[in-house]
This record gives C-alpha cells, structure tokens and sequence, in this order.
C-alpha cells in the first residue's frame, strides 16, 4: 500500500521536489534553482509564472530519474512563497507577469476606507495604517494602472492557486495559504463579509477569488495535463497544505504555543502556533497555520538574513575563495568570523531595519549600528548582524508572549541560517532558551507532507504527525554569563535604540 509522500516547495530562489516517508525522513530530493525576478525599474519584482510551473515539471521529473517508485507515493503537498499574485483568464492562462512577494511598488492616492469604518479608524488611530495596506496592495495597482488587464481577469490567484490550477485543472486553493493582500478574514479564515472594511481597501469582485480548502483536505486530483509534464502519476491526490512560512513551522515541530520556531531566511521570523486568534500588533492579523483552525503570530524582520547574503557578498570574498581552494562550504570559515569576536560584538549594536515595517517599526525605520571604535573589525560586524536579528527575534517573542500570556519556553531554528553552529549558539544565548535544529533542513516541504500524511489518512491527527514525523537533530543549550552579557544589551541598549533613533529617521525619511 503507497504511504510516502511527495512535497513541492516552490520558494523564492528554487522549486525542490521532496519525497518523504510517514517517519519523516527524506528520501529523494530534486532542488531546481530559479531566478527570483527581473526588474524594469527600481522597486519592481516580477516574474513569468511559466518560470514557476516548467520548474516544478523539471523538480518531478528530476525524481523519476534518480529511480523514485512513483507507485510508492500516497499524496501530493504544494507549499510556495507568500504573496505572490497572478492574474488569470478563464482558461487558466496567465494575463500578465506575476509581482513577487519582494515588489515595493505602491499606490497612492486611493480612496481611503469611508464609512463608519473610516470613521472607527480615524478614532483609533489607524488610518494612517489602513491607507498604508491600501497603498501595499497589488490588485489596487493593477486595477488603477492596467485596467484593461483588471477587466480581462477571471481569478486572481496567489502563486499556491495558480499552481494548484496547474496541477488539477481547478481553481481553488489552501485557506493556510491565504497571506497577503486580499479580502480575507483571517480569524474566520475565509473570503471576508460583504460588509467587511476589506472590500473597501481592495475592491474587486468576490468571484475573482479562488474556492478555499482547509489544510489537509483534498484540493483535487493530478490532471491528465499535468501528469503528462510532471510526470506525478494522474489522479494522485493533491491535499491542501500551506504558505511556505507555516508549513516550516509545523515541519520544525512546533504545534505547540511555548515552541516557537526561529526562520533564518530572506525574512527572519519568529512564529508560535496557537488556537485563539489574537493581533499581537494591532490591525496586522495571526496568519492561518498550517493545521486546520489554528493561528501563527508572527513577527518578523524583513530582509532578515538577506543581510548575512549582503555581507558576504560584500565583506566575504576570502572566505569564499578559501572555501573554494577548499572544496569546502563557506558557512564553516563564517562560523570562525563569530567565534572570533567576544559575545556583544566589544559594544557594536546593529538594529536590523534595513527594510521597514508596518507598524513595529514604522515606515520611517532604518538601519543602524551604533558603538564603532578602532578595535572593530569585519568580524565584528558580521556577529553584530547575527545579535541585532536575534535581538530583534527575542523582542518578537516578548510582545507575542505579552499578548498571548504564553511564554516560549525552546526553539527550532530553520531557513538557511540554521545551518551554522555559531548562530545558533548565538540565538540560544540571546533567548536564554534551547535552540535546537529539526532533523531535516527542508522543514517546509516536511510541513507540506505532514499536511498531506494527515489528509491521506497516513497519520490519523497533527499531534500523532508531530510524533512520528519530527524530531531535533542538534540543541544547543544557552550559556549562563554570555546570556547575562546579553541582557546587559538587550535591555540596556538595543531596546532603547528605535525610540531615540526614531525621530532622526523621521528627518532622514523626508529628505
């Protein structure tokens, strides 16, 4: 009887085809690298959803070559990147470029929320950041600046949608994958009500909108079409999973609210996985997790380890060339940079708002480092970076716990930072908590498949998933005087940085 399972992950810088067991391990995998998007002018990310689809075909394919039993397999999971958009016609065919989620065009200008809607956030303060979402919104961009593309569309479809439709011919899609900027309720977890302030802010018409599926319910079965280019046996079915951020979290194990999981990746967050629906920042919603009527909080730093990218790519060229002489991975020479360099950086504080928020921080955040001196070296930064995104993790889960009432107790760090040592040391340190990695690196496409284990029937719940499917690999426990160092930091420094910084990137953002 077929019992693996096969997991897509389409991310932002590779599609990988996972075939995993129901005991969660990984046994074929076929990564296939994409570029992320083309730019025809600043701010602008776009790509041709053909790029997507024609790499998740190759991914397939790539499994059956390495000799994969495609009778073996059970169930098909899709997970991919958040908030990416497609415009299509009624046959499913795609009127324009998809905007990736890293797109930083906006609308302004737009008729601001009436009503007594508008009239609630004027009293509450929250215009300013109602018209901010409205300004973010692609669908509002593409309604006012390609009008004819607007008319002409039949859905409008997140990246998981229009893959869905690729694989079973349907449009419909995952409720956990509803994140970005769309009509949704997310403490209902469906299309808004009619009267909902969210028609106002994104107008459209309800039925340019996928049918949604919860989690672990069959989305459809693999076409004719698709299976001819994917080569995933026809009629398979493919079960809804979620966006790829929650199906890490559920892959990591942390199903739990006292478990939070660590993202290392080109956004840095910190998630915990609860059952009531809370805002720990207010008007920004929990997004739906992974497991049916389950909320994620999530507070994150956007560009989080796109800055540990950018130092390398900057600072890093010896050990990447030593790495190569070596036939050696560069992450090893990095990990030496940290450990070079004393706990606290010798007083460098980094605050790691390269690219600003919502409402924590505001619009108006920056970047800073603050404490150089002649003893400072390359080495100090680039430990400085790993604190100040761990700093601002740790104040994540503070809020988080405020609001909730639950405290985090251990973490599962994942994304490409989890793969060094040295960062994770550095991040139980800064949380005085545990930090362990989850067994597998490809916690996302776990997620997916424990997603598609459950609606198979393979495992009977998400609790006897989280058992048989996951597990850590390594822990690294806190030390007591590097945390007692930190907190010294963190309270007496970090903390205090954006209030007195804030007015100065006031200044700075009107020039």
């Amino acid at each position: 009887m077929p019992e693996n399972l096969l997991a897509i992950d389409n991310g932002t810088q590779s599609v990988r085809a996972l075939l995993f067991d129901p005991r969660g391990n990984l046994l074929a995998k076929q990564r296939v690298p994409i570029e992320p998007y083309y730019s025809t002018a600043p701010g602008l990310a776009e790509q041709d959803p053909e790029v997507f689809w024609r790499a998740v075909c190759e991914a397939c394919q790539g499994l059956w070559a390495q000799g994969v039993d495609k009778s073996s397999i059970a169930a098909v999971a899709l997970t991919t990147q958040r908030g990416t958009v497609i415009n299509v016609d009624k046959n499913g065919k795609p009127l324009r470029h998809a905007i990736i989620w890293l797109d930083q065009r906006r609308t302004e200008g737009l008729k601001p929320v009436g009503g007594l809607w508008g009239a609630a956030f004027a009293v509450a303060g929250a215009s300013a950041t109602v018209a901010y979402l409205q300004a973010e919104a692609e669908a509002n961009w593409i309604r006012t600046r390609q009008p004819q593309v607007w008319n002409e569309t039949h859905k409008y479809l997140f990246l998981s949608g229009y893959l869905t439709f690729r694989l079973t011919g349907q449009f419909v899609d995952s409720v956990s994958s509803q994140v970005g900027y769309v009509p949704f309720d997310y403490k209902a977890q469906t299309w808004a009500k009619w009267w909902d302030w969210k028609w106002q802010a994104v107008p459209m018409d309800k039925r340019l909108l996928p049918d949604l599926v919860p989690a672990a319910s069959p989305l459809g079965s693999i076409s004719a079409e698709a299976a001819s280019a994917t080569g995933i046996p026809q009629r398979l079915p493919l079960i809804a999973a979620a966006a790829d951020k929650a199906t890490e979290v559920l892959g990591a194990g942390c199903l739990e609210p006292h478990v939070a999981c660590l993202s290392y990746g080109t956004t840095a967050t910190i998630n915990t996985t609860h059952k009531k629906y809370i805002e720990v920042i207010p008007l920004l919603p929990p997004y739906p997790a992974a497991v049916p009527a389950a909320y994620n909080f999530e507070i994150g730093v956007n560009r989080g380890y796109w800055m540990v990218t950018w130092f390398k790519q900057q600072f890093g060229l010896r050990e990447q060339g030593i790495a190569d002489e070596r036939g050696i991975e560069p992450e090893a020479l990095f990990d030496e940079l940290v450990r070079s360099v004393p706990p606290g950086s010798d007083g460098l504080i980094l605050q790691p708002y390269w690219s600003p928020g919502l409402v924590f921080p505001g619009p108006e955040a920056r970047g800073a480092v603050i404490g150089f001196s002649d003893v400072h070296t390359r080495a100090h930064l680039y430990r400085a970076i790993l604190e100040g995104l761990a700093y601002a993790l740790r104040e994540g889960a503070e809020r988080t716990a405020k609001r909730s009432g639950v405290q985090v107790t251990e973490l599962r760090v994942a994304g490409g930072g989890s793969q060094s040592d040295a960062a994770l040391q550095l991040t139980a340190d800064v949380f005085g908590l545990p930090a362990s990695r989850p067994h597998v690196y490809e916690a996302s496409g776990l997620g997916a498949a424990m997603d598609a284990a459950v609606g198979a029937g393979i495992h009977k719940d998400f609790p006897a998933a989280i058992r048989e499917m996951t597990r850590v690999r390594d822990t690294f426990e806190p030390d007591s005087k590097t945390h007692a160092r930190y907190n010294e930091m963190y309270y007496g420094v970090y903390k205090k940085m954006y209030t007195r910084l804030k007015p100065l990137y006031e200044k700075m953002r009107n020039q």
